[in-house]
């Protein structure tokens, strides 16, 4: 099911939880009911998760989660993140697990998943959708945790490749980019005529193209140096 959602787009809380239908309440979400799997992730200094991106931004190594807080019990981070739960169910952690261990033994396709990345408080970023290729466990800490590989799949729900701004960009944005671009914005529309503060989304800018936007780009070399926050009407102006 589509969500018509693009990479870049930026929403709150409420609304990713309203485009999804459920009122997530934890990061790992396998195979929801009618709207496949989804994944919340954060590169914050302070998360809770040590999530990364490799492969020039397009590929996600993703953290699994930790058991659950509870009264008189070790605290999580020093014990090991769970397969199963205690009656042999299995995890969120084992649920992820076992899709790539059966696509990496050809019995079943990728898990697509889409990523959602909070970027601040109560403000996320749809990263797009991914491909679940791999996954392991490792000694992080002296505890097993899980890590899980995923790749940037480039096509929506309707395997429709997806568009971009700049051809063949299909890289995350990085997250401190991300941020500062929100702070240099004041959360708005980078468009001197425009401003609005929602439906937004990021984009790269070609700065020969776009004049108006001479003198508002972070400093540095790369693409990502090009990043303004649009409104929906204000991107459909680049096409």
């Amino acid at each position: 099911m589509s969500d018509g959602l693009q990479p870049g787009d930026v929403l709150s809380y409420m609304q990713m939880c309203s485009t999804i239908g459920v009122n997530l309440q934890r990061g790992m979400n396998f195979r929801l009911r009618g709207i496949g799997s989804v994944i919340l992730m954060s590169l914050r200094a302070g998360a809770p998760y040590a999530d990364k991106i490799e492969d020039d931004g397009r590929t996600l190594i993703y953290e699994g989660h930790d058991v659950g807080k509870k009264p008189d019990s070790p605290h999580p981070k020093r014990v090991d993140q769970p397969e199963r739960y205690q009656g042999g169910s299995l995890t969120q952690n084992g649920l992820f697990a076992e899709a790539a261990r059966k696509y990496k033994e050809g019995k079943a396709p990728s898990e697509r998943v889409k990523v959602y990345e909070k970027i601040r408080a109560g403000i996320w970023v749809y990263n797009g959708l991914f491909e679940l290729v791999d996954s392991w466990t490792e000694q992080s800490g002296g505890r097993k945790v899980f890590k899980f590989k995923l790749r940037y799949a480039g096509l929506d729900e309707g395997n429709r490749p997806v568009a971009h701004t700049v051809e063949d960009d299909d890289r995350l944005v990085p997250s401190w980019v991300k941020l500062e671009v929100w702070k240099r914005d004041k959360g708005r529309c980078a468009y001197p005529s425009c401003g609005a503060g929602s439906g937004l989304h990021f984009d790269h800018i070609i700065r020969s193209h776009h004049p108006v936007f001479e003198g508002r780009f972070l400093k540095g070399p790369s693409k990502h140096s090009d990043i303004v926050r649009t409104s929906q009407s204000c991107q459909a102006r680049q096409d």
